[in-house]
């Protein structure tokens, strides 16, 4: 059998070759040069990206989870990606979850035999089912762990995605949308934590964040299910009120008060000037969309939009 390609992460840049003979300020200049790299990697997946969204999202409202799973730095970015969408979109538990392989353990220290492990990605995938995605991360696309859970979902149903910065990954069969960000050789050679996990992160929060845009958890540019659970975040929703409505500080802190702190009621019944009631009611019927449950409104108000000009109290 012959041997697969080596990765092109694990080749040496020739840019880099004298880099334990540069100035700090070079090495820097280095590694930001090749963080451009990577995100012109990225443009170019976009298209194939929007693709895995779209289906996201679908899966999404009919109950659906998402899950990552990956290793060292990838393990580390699909957790923390994770954990950041429920306190920014009122993200319910369960619904987006990150898995590293070697368990919590491993979020801050390496447990570097735990990725070879194909059969503790198949048993962390066990339950999931048709209307699930799964997500694969892994720099080199070979990663056991990453293989074991995209079988697993695979075979229940679920939608699974490889990203990886190998055009070659072994783990491609296994996905229905292989997605190669093409990130080449690293600065320091082999060491995926670079580039190829700037790219890695570029991918999810560009995913998330379009996946929580889709399913309506944002309103215009606003953080409008943002959980204000400290001061800088209960300053932060009053801010978000006063810039969707125009309301001035004062008006907008008594009705955040009459909405139990919940910017989404408050914006749709300020804006569609209906009593906040009616605006969870329109909320719920829209599945929390307020772009949706302004529309369905019957006020001629529901047709203004958030101007981020709009005159603001100081």
């Amino acid at each position: 059998m012959p041997t697969p390609p080596l990765a092109p992460t694990e080749l040496r840049l020739a840019a880099s070759t004298d880099l334990d003979a540069l100035a700090s300020v070079d090495v820097l200049r280095l590694l930001n040069d090749q963080d451009r790299v990577a995100v012109d990697a990225v443009a170019a997946i976009l298209p194939q990206l929007a693709e895995v969204v779209d289906i996201a999202a679908e899966r999404f409202r009919r109950g659906g989870t998402v899950h990552y799973f990956g290793a060292g730095t990838s393990g580390r970015l699909g957790v923390l990606d994770a954990a950041e969408l429920l306190p920014t979109f009122n993200l319910e538990p369960g619904r987006v979850v990150g898995h590293i392989a070697g368990g919590h353990v491993a979020l801050v220290n390496a447990v570097e035999d735990a990725e070879d492990s194909d059969a503790d990605g198949r048993a962390e995938a066990a339950g999931l089912g048709p209307d699930d995605l799964v997500v694969g991360l892994a720099a080199s696309g070979n990663t056991p762990y990453v293989g074991g859970a995209l079988a697993a979902a695979r075979e229940a149903g679920a939608y699974t995605v490889l990203v990886s910065s190998n055009p070659h990954a072994a783990l491609a069969p296994l996905a229905d949308a292989n997605i190669v960000v093409d990130t080449g050789a690293e600065v320091l050679t082999g060491s995926t934590r670079l580039k190829a996990a700037t790219a890695e992160k570029l991918v999810l929060n560009g995913f998330s964040t379009a996946l929580m845009v889709a399913v309506g958890r944002t309103w215009s540019n606003l953080m409008v299910s943002l959980v204000a659970t400290n001061a800088k975040l209960r300053l932060r929703t009053v801010r978000i009120l006063r810039e969707a409505t125009g309301l001035d500080d004062e008006a907008a802190r008594d009705l955040l008060t009459i909405c139990d702190g919940e910017l989404k009621p408050a914006i749709v019944a300020s804006l569609a000037d209906i009593a906040p009631e009616r605006a969870r009611s329109l909320l719920e019927a829209h599945d929390g969309s307020v772009r949706a449950a302004l529309a369905a409104a019957s006020t001629p108000s529901t047709l203004r939009s958030p101007n981020p000009e709009q005159s603001r109290t100081p």
